[in-house]
């Protein structure tokens, strides 16, 4: 039976009448780590570093209403904010009986996971940040057009904006522009299931919806530094430097707003666990251990992998 605990489990939970699917490995007596995902991925992005963190954890990875194979809610019931997931993701929390976490913020996950920590600072044992963004710095040019949207959501603005949601977008979210020798690490089994799972009717404009309040994360931006001077979470950054979403130069925000953070940079793009989930696994296992030792304030640097 100590074996199974360590195998992952896939589950239904009812959650605010909603069915959130969610994956789960280790023992419920350990610190729990909530892995979040973004878009157009699911919880299937943790597949590879779910069992390895649960010798150390208990990891929850649960698919976000709208995304997966949770719940799809009609844009007529359900608020797509990233305020309102946080909601859905604080009662499964709550039905699961976790009390507090590491919080894994990648991408989308990232807005949703800073109301979760903002809201409740002292649920917060550390941060595990991967290619999420909560700085101005890790917005480039390319967020012009997203963010003159934001600021005034019309047909104009919204036709500026580039085709992304669509199969050709996805696999480039993962292999971006990285060289052949990088893009053959890459199995296509990622981006074919997330196109399978977007293209379902209704999820595309769920989804565009979600993304249309990303503004509002971007107002936060204050909010959420303000977040890291008082309450300095233990922070582990994972960066794959090829993202080209959010720029390199967000990896040195985080530093300069915590005091105890370790930060790995890898030849790896967006969806880093795809091709360093082996290594990243490793440093959470090892950043988590280190946190309930009350060792890692004394020994986090920048450290560049």
């Amino acid at each position: 039976m100590r074996n199974y605990r360590y195998k992952t489990r896939h589950e239904m939970i009812e959650v605010q009448n909603l069915e959130i699917f969610y994956r789960h490995a280790g023992d419920p007596r350990a610190p729990a780590i909530l892995l979040l995902h973004g878009y157009p991925t699911a919880s299937y992005m943790y597949r590879n570093v779910i069992e390895p963190l649960a010798e150390t954890a208990y990891v929850l990875a649960p698919d976000l209403p709208g995304s997966g194979y949770s719940s799809l809610p009609s844009a007529d019931t359900y608020a797509y904010t990233f305020g309102n997931l946080a909601n859905t993701i604080d009662a499964f929390l709550t039905a699961l009986k976790i009390d507090s976490f590491y919080l894994y913020l990648h991408d989308f996950g990232a807005p949703v996971g800073y109301y979760l920590a903002t809201r409740q600072p002292n649920r917060i044992r550390g941060l595990i940040v991967q290619n999420g963004n909560a700085h101005d710095e890790g917005l480039g040019p390319s967020w012009d057009a997203p963010k003159a949207y934001f600021a005034d959501p019309t047909e104009e603005n919204r036709a500026k904006l580039p085709e992304w949601m669509n199969f050709e977008s996805i696999r480039y979210q993962y292999i971006g522009e990285q060289s052949e020798r990088l893009v053959r690490l890459y199995p296509p089994e990622g981006w074919h299931l997330d196109w399978e799972r977007l293209s379902r009717p209704g999820v595309i404009d769920i989804q565009f919806r979600i993304f249309s309040d990303y503004g509002s994360h971007i107002k936060r931006f204050p909010a959420i530094r303000a977040y890291h001077r008082q309450h300095q979470p233990p922070a582990l950054v994972l960066w794959g430097r090829h993202d080209p979403y959010f720029d390199i130069n967000e990896i040195m925000a985080y530093h300069r707003t915590l005091d105890a953070v370790e930060i790995h940079i890898f030849e790896g793009a967006h969806q880093l666990l795809e091709t360093h989930h082996g290594e990243c696994a490793a440093l959470m296992s090892r950043f988590i251990r280190a946190v309930e030792a009350g060792a890692f304030r004394d020994s986090a640097r920048p450290v560049p992998s």
